[in-house]
């Protein structure tokens, strides 16, 4: 009964939002679609480049599963909707951190909040960014957001160029790495 109510309250939370799904939304959410052994266990979230908007409307979460050839299962959502389960090949994931699940108590910032502290930064002030590729996984540092950036073009309105990436540490938000490079926007 429990589980079942948790469940109803999860998808009442996605459905009354007024803002699109975060990272940690879809990660709770995913958890309908694997198995037990699976739950929780999330080893990577990773989203596809936004468009039109900052915030993501595809997203892969992909969770450890010890009954899997390569370990994993992968949950994709498309616009909070679960479009696809499968268990990917990941056989360089299966020898490296990005098999390893994350630790859950390092996990306090979520994507929404992420994206917002890498725009604050001072190098973006000023540029308007337009899409974000975001990528939440494990490193020597524990759970990081790798954020890859677009932003508009000085010289075309219309258009955007890649101008790099930020690494934010999922428990406080830290920037650990800025490789912002603000020349290709000419």
């Amino acid at each position: 009964m429990k589980l079942l109510a948790g469940l109803l309250l999860s998808a009442l939370t996605l459905l009354a939002a007024d803002k699109d799904p975060t990272a940690f939304d879809l990660m709770k959410e995913g958890n309908r679609y694997v198995g037990e052994q699976a739950k929780d266990r999330v080893v990577q979230i990773r989203s596809e480049k936004s468009v039109g908007t900052l915030a993501p409307k595809v997203w892969y979460v992909v969770y450890y599963d010890p009954t899997a050839t390569f370990k994993s299962v992968e949950v994709k959502f498309a616009a909070g909707k679960m479009v696809d389960v499968k268990r990917p090949f990941r056989v360089i994931e299966t020898v490296s951190n990005a098999s390893r699940e994350m630790d859950k108590d390092k996990l306090k910032i979520d994507s929404d909040k992420a994206i917002e502290t890498a725009l604050k930064e001072p190098i973006l002030e000023d540029i308007k960014v337009k899409s974000v590729e975001a990528k939440l996984e494990n490193s020597n540092n524990g759970p990081v957001w790798n954020l890859k950036l677009w932003a508009q073009r000085i010289d075309q309105a219309n258009e955007t160029a890649n101008i790099g990436k930020m690494i934010l540490t999922a428990d406080d938000a830290n920037v650990i790495e800025s490789d912002i490079h603000l020349d290709r926007l000419d």
